[in-house]
């Protein structure tokens, strides 16, 4: 039974879960894919959150920087009191994929006596953002808290999400690539079950999409990805009617010409609100971790560039 609102439970309607959540049980949220989060604002003076089992996360009152919490049972987010009033909070649980099996699970908030959650002030845009590795954060220092999504809708004031895995590509293959032009449209991924996303749960006004880096690894050729690319497009345009779509040349330049192709032949069908992105340059020469994925430095150059297109778009 959902509790009355104000109170911090999970049903608590004061509270904005972002992104991909399953809230099948009334008592435990979780949330899919990378950067999933909640925000809420609270009165009085501390925090805590009530947690299952052991998992990493962070959290970020009053817009200051994230801070990492691991543990279980009652984690406190303020283990130094804040100034008595009201406080704002962003949590973002680590993305159970990979190698990580922590347990992302949203069991409530504990206030402080007589302290209630009030709603944050509403966000006037949402932004989703489609990728791999590159776009959950793998390699930046906080993950999905850290990547470039996460950091140019936090700059421009805009919900956001990350609907990205490591290791993806957009083109199922022979060797099994996870690919986006099936598990998109999955609630989880298909991490943890086959369940269908439901499209109306929240409606973004941008979709940007960074895919490719690891479909040239998987030997798809040009030909098909520039087909695969337009068919998602196309796919994505009849869940969003109203959005614009953004295709980012991938930051290493693979498959550059074909995704530019592919929005030229969206924009032919009559769809003016697919726009390419290049991206060449946008990476400092000692903007990434490895051959392939930024580091912070990289992300926030990304996240630099990237904002200020959504914004004049959105």
């Amino acid at each position: 039974m959902v509790q009355a609102a104000g109170d911090g439970s999970p049903g608590d309607s004061n509270i904005s879960f972002v992104g991909r959540w399953n809230k099948s049980n009334a008592t435990a949220y979780v949330p899919y894919w990378a950067g999933a989060y909640l925000r809420v604002g609270f009165t009085g003076r501390t925090v805590k959150l009530k947690q299952r089992n052991t998992i990493q996360l962070w959290a970020s009152i009053d817009g200051k920087a994230f801070t990492s919490f691991t543990g279980s049972g009652t984690i406190n987010l303020t283990p130094t009191a804040l100034a008595a009033g009201s406080h704002t909070l962003i949590v973002s649980y680590r993305q159970v994929a990979g190698s990580y099996q922590g347990d992302a699970v949203f069991q409530g908030l504990t206030l402080d006596a007589g302290a209630s959650t009030v709603k944050a002030p509403a966000r006037p845009k949402m932004v989703e953002f489609v990728g791999d590795s590159i776009t959950a954060g793998t390699t930046s220092s906080q993950l999905a808290v850290t990547d470039y999504g996460f950091k140019a809708g936090e700059r421009l004031g805009f919900d956001h999400s990350q609907i990205a895995i490591g290791g993806m590509c957009l083109s199922e293959t022979t060797d099994g690539c996870w690919a986006h032009e099936t598990r998109y449209w999955m609630s989880s991924g298909g991490q943890a079950g086959t369940d269908q996303w439901d499209f109306t749960r929240y409606t973004p006004d941008g979709v940007v999409i960074n895919l490719g880096t690891n479909d040239k690894s998987h030997g798809v050729s040009g030909p098909d990805f520039q087909a695969k690319y337009t068919a998602f497009l196309t796919r994505i345009r009849a869940k969003f009617p109203y959005g614009k779509l953004f295709a980012l040349r991938t930051f290493i330049g693979r498959y550059a010409a074909e995704t530019q192709a592919a929005v030229q032949a969206r924009n032919a069908a009559g769809d003016v609100n697919v726009f390419y992105v290049d991206t060449t340059g946008w990476l400092p020469s000692d903007g990434l971790s490895d051959s392939v994925h930024p580091n912070d430095k990289g992300h926030q150059a990304i996240a630099d560039r990237l904002a200020p297109i959504l914004s004049a778009r959105l």
